[in-house]
């Protein structure tokens, strides 16, 4: 059995990696963390056969974590960015999960991760794994943005256009898509969602909610001081920002 760690800054896609590993049977989860810096110190207390690490977190990146490692390990990234810009990984000791992950991606990963740690003990891989994340992170483009997200309920799938969602919502475990005030299930985070979604066109105004600029209709002072949203939807939807982040949507809007 593989002794793995998980790190990613959302705790659902931390749980959902979880519950997908074990129900393969073949991996013992070691331990997992949000928290890049929390996960360093564990990852250099503790012997563990395999990374998985996600690119895109707040404190340390998945990148520069790996270049503060000094361990010979197998790494696997979990990413929300497209194919073409991590192709480099598939070599030597990476591999990598696009988000969200599906199970037959990643009973593959798991075939090559059984390859990488029975073929430890040569060149130290985990010099490699740093050298080439450095060189990937510095080409790194920025990923396709997402146009259509489909979401799926039991055997039907629904196609929705960016263009016509107002808003993301995460609540009970889940994330939502907002169209024409119909709330539609779909299989990414939110963390996932702000770096797939055109930065132009969305931003993020609270741990648990992104929004639509253009349809932004009033920005308005709440009862407790903070700051509500009034959206340009038939109920006239109202959502609270976050006071860290009033200023960045108020820049967004130009005011």
């Amino acid at each position: 059995m593989i002794r793995a760690y998980i790190v990613d800054d959302e705790r659902l896609a931390v749980e959902r990696l979880g519950r997908l590993l074990e129900a393969t049977g073949r991996v013992v989860i070691a331990g997992s963390s949000t928290d890049p810096v929390e996960a360093l110190d564990f990852l250099r207390a503790h012997a563990i056969d395999l990374l998985f690490l996600d690119i895109q977190m707040p404190g340390l990146t998945g990148f520069e974590l790996l270049e503060r490692l000094d361990l010979d390990l197998a790494v696997i990234f979990t990413t929300a960015y497209d194919r073409y810009a991590i192709d480099a990984f598939t070599v030597n000791s990476i591999d990598y999960l696009l988000k969200p992950i599906e199970p037959e991606r990643l009973a593959r990963a798991l075939d090559k991760a059984d390859r990488m740690v029975a073929g430890r003990g040569g060149a130290a891989p985990g010099r490699d794994i740093r050298a080439l994340a450095r060189e990937v992170a510095a080409a790194l483009a920025p990923a396709r943005r997402l146009e259509r997200i489909a979401s799926r309920v039991g055997e039907r799938t629904t196609i929705l256009d960016v263009a016509r969602i107002t808003h993301f919502v995460s609540k009970d475990k889940l994330t939502f898509a907002i169209v024409d005030d119909r709330e539609h299930v779909v299989d990414f985070t939110l963390n996932e969602l702000e770096a797939r979604l055109d930065a132009r066109r969305f931003a993020r105004i609270h741990r648990a909610t992104i929004v639509s600029i253009p349809f932004v209709q009033e920005l308005f002072p709440a009862v407790d001081g903070g700051v509500l949203v009034r959206l340009k939807d038939a109920r006239k939807t109202e959502l609270s920002v976050a006071r860290d982040r009033v200023r960045d949507l108020k820049d967004r809007l130009g005011i």
